[in-house]
């Protein structure tokens, strides 16, 4: 009888803890997937519940942030050669791409200055890298 008493204790002293912290951080509410007067709904996580931060970042707000990083640590070719490369090998960011483009011009104008930031233009995504020299160097 201890036996099958400490078993079970042991049982409950392993489950409850994960059951707890489940049940309170798995909070559900109800969502209405469709307007048209339907009463289905579908239980999903509570959104008062996820910490800001935890969100993820659109992949075109990465791959802007990383481009801004290698032109200050290398410079504008690098940054635009692989923002050609990336466009290419993910086609959904192609809408992305001038915007991107001018983002890295402005950028390079605040590092290298007007001119020496203007050399380094080509025609990739267009030519918004040379719009956005332009655009902050006037």
């Amino acid at each position: 009888m201890t036996h099958t008493a400490r078993r079970i204790g042991r049982t409950l002293a392993l489950v409850l803890p994960v059951v707890l912290v489940l049940s309170g951080t798995l909070a559900v509410t109800r969502v209405p997937w469709s307007t048209s007067g339907s009463e289905t709904q579908i239980l999903t996580a509570s959104s008062e519940e996820v910490n800001v931060r935890a969100k993820s970042r659109a992949p075109q707000d990465v791959l802007r942030d990383k481009l801004l990083l290698e032109l200050q640590e290398e410079d504008p070719a690098v940054a635009l050669t692989h923002l050609q490369r990336e466009i290419e090998r993910r086609p959904s960011l192609t809408e992305h791409c001038m915007s991107i483009a001018r983002a890295l011009g402005r950028a390079a104008v605040g590092h290298y200055g007007p001119t020496r930031a203007q050399k380094f233009s080509r025609p990739v995504c267009d030519t918004s890298f040379a719009s956005g020299v332009a655009q902050q160097a006037g």
